[in-house]
């Protein structure tokens, strides 16, 4: 059936409204990327201190310093994983892209698989896939929201002995990048080998002071590392929110030119399709004075002939 004027009007202050929630969308994820972009630059100030805190201790103990009591045997080594995605929609591709990253970046390490999703959508994906999955965190809200999150995956890891010397322990987030909106990314936290010390002991100490270590050598290392993780765990949740929302903000630019030029469309076939109306009132009115003019010039004619009759 044919739209007439009153159904395009109708359809054209639909797309006004659409248009309005997306720009507002649009307003939040941009406000929402520079948050968590904003968090992610406070935190190098913190990252800084704490290299420098396990560069005094391994200078001063020795780089070789254990982490922790006991081994477990190679064969029963525990890989763990938490995967970073989102809960919510308009977001694309990005969390079919971090799973399918993480499935076969963890498929091609043999061991005993616990895996932690954060965010319902990216947790579906990976339980198709066919991981193990130990459990799922919800999605921070905000910068505040992510502090208890990264406590959280802490006790959920060294619950599961994931904190262990032997035991393997992986991010797997989509960070910001220079060539796309985003880019899968995958960072080993642990164990924590012989190089990862080396270069933590040829840091440059920023003073001509010389550091102390205080309190026993175990319970230091392992707070410092505590925090090391924490760290880690952090940025790569922050860097993942401000990518879920450049994917959201790239999604409401795609729909806002879409819905701007279904807006150009609609209103052209709405003007096109009222002056057509406007045209056929204009004609039905010239061919009624015609018509008119032509009976009345009938009658004057009629009544001539009678009158000279």
């Amino acid at each position: 059936m044919s739209d007439t004027t009153v159904s395009l009007r109708r359809k054209i202050n639909s797309a006004g409204e659409l248009q309005s929630v997306v720009r507002t969308m649009k307003a939040l994820a941009a406000s929402s990327i520079e948050q968590y972009e904003k968090s992610v630059r406070a935190l190098a100030d913190y990252d800084r201190t704490v290299d420098l805190g396990l560069c005094a201790f391994f200078r001063e103990c020795g780089p070789t310093a254990p982490t922790e009591k006991g081994k477990r045997p190679a064969d029963a080594a525990v890989i763990g994983a938490v995967v970073f995605g989102s809960d919510q929609g308009l977001v694309g591709q990005f969390n079919d892209v971090i799973a399918d990253y993480a499935v076969k970046a963890l498929r091609t390490q043999p061991g005993i698989y616990q895996v932690w999703a954060v965010g319902e959508r990216v947790h579906a994906r990976l339980a198709e896939a066919g991981l193990p999955l130990k459990g799922c965190f919800s999605v921070p809200n905000s910068v505040k929201a992510i502090t208890p999150l990264v406590g959280q995956i802490l006790v959920e890891c060294e619950s599961c002995d994931i904190l262990s010397e032997v035991a393997e322990l992986h991010l797997f987030y989509n960070g910001p990048s220079a060539d796309a909106v985003y880019a899968p990314v995958s960072q080993r936290l642990l164990p924590l080998d012989q190089a990862w010390r080396d270069k933590l002991v040829a840091l440059p100490w920023p003073t001509g002071n010389l550091p102390e270590v205080v309190g026993t050598g175990p319970a230091t290392l392992r707070a410092l590392i505590r925090e090391y993780l924490f760290v880690s765990i952090f940025r790569a949740c922050a860097e993942s929110l401000a990518s879920e929302n450049a994917s959201r903000l790239a999604a409401m630019q795609r729909a806002e030119k879409n819905i701007d030029e279904l807006l150009e469309e609609l209103t052209r076939t709405f003007h096109r399709l009222r002056q057509s109306g406007i045209d056929e009132e204009l004609f039905d009115v010239l061919a009624g004075y015609e018509l008119l003019a032509k009976d009345t010039a009938a009658r004057h004619t009629s009544l001539h002939e009678r009158t000279r009759s």
